[in-house]
């Protein structure tokens, strides 16, 4: 692992995605922390500190009281549509514009990067915008009246509950999602790990899977991770301020 400063460290990134015939990108909760949403954690405190978080995020707390898991959702929702894209999500739909083979994948649950531009990303915990029934699994569509409600829909299919199309403590991620993600970084000679603290499995085992295979793992993040130790490159910066530049520079070498 080799920490390097933005400038030169970038320059050198900008080279390697240019020459790539396929890269990969991951995204966590801090490229969103950058436009105002707060991580799962930090949103589970003041008001909702006093609930387990599983009591917030599982199958079985929705059954149990649906009401207060809706309204955890709901605020979660409202936030969603209060933010906007910064510039790091920008930056990133400027490189899959640029660069052939470029995948995005995100831990992310909001719909950021897709109004940022990006296209067709891997959203391996699902999205606050997709929803399905808690019984019988049918995809529902809700529009945003819906959706700020004060109690969940019913499935018109089978009268069940319906709720957030987001993976929850104890649910499996989508297989076909897992296996384009597994690919991607399987086959990509450049991989970015942005915004991510690699705790959250088995999302964190994607930068190993991209290592094993021979890519070039390159880091930004603010501070030191769980996942330093399997960089080839450590930028340390904020996203919002680190990949607009490195936009920069691949779209000079490709243009």
């Amino acid at each position: 692992m080799h920490p390097a400063g933005p400038e030169g460290a970038l320059m050198v990134i900008a080279r390697r995605l240019a020459r790539a015939d396929a890269s990969v990108c991951l995204t966590g909760a801090g490229v969103s922390a950058e436009s105002g949403i707060p991580t799962f954690r930090d949103a589970a405190k003041g008001l909702w500190s006093r609930f387990d978080p599983e009591q917030l995020a599982s199958a079985d707390g929705f059954r149990n009281n649906p009401d207060l898991v809706w309204r955890w959702y709901r605020d979660r929702v409202k936030a969603v549509q209060d933010a906007q894209p910064n510039p790091g999500h920008v930056a990133l739909a400027r490189l899959a514009r640029s660069l052939d083979g470029f995948t995005t994948i995100t831990q992310n649950v909001d719909d950021l990067h897709e109004r940022a531009g990006s296209a067709d990303v891997v959203h391996l915990h699902g999205r606050l915008t997709a929803y399905r029934c808690l019984e019988c699994g049918t995809p529902v569509q809700l529009d945003l009246a819906q959706r700020l409600a004060a109690e969940p829909s019913v499935c018109a299919a089978c009268a069940g509950l319906i709720r957030p199309g987001v993976v929850w403590f104890g649910e499996l991620l989508d297989g076909g999602l897992w296996q384009r993600a597994c690919a991607a970084c399987q086959q990509a000679q450049v991989m970015l790990v942005v915004g991510t603290s690699g705790l959250v499995w088995p999302a964190a085992e994607l930068p190993l899977l991209a290592r094993r295979a021979g890519a070039h793992v390159v880091e930004v993040n603010p501070e030191d991770t769980e996942l330093t130790g399997w960089a080839d490159t450590c930028v340390r910066g904020r996203s919002g301020e680190v990949l607009p530049v490195l936009a920069d520079q691949v779209e000079r070498m490709v243009s």
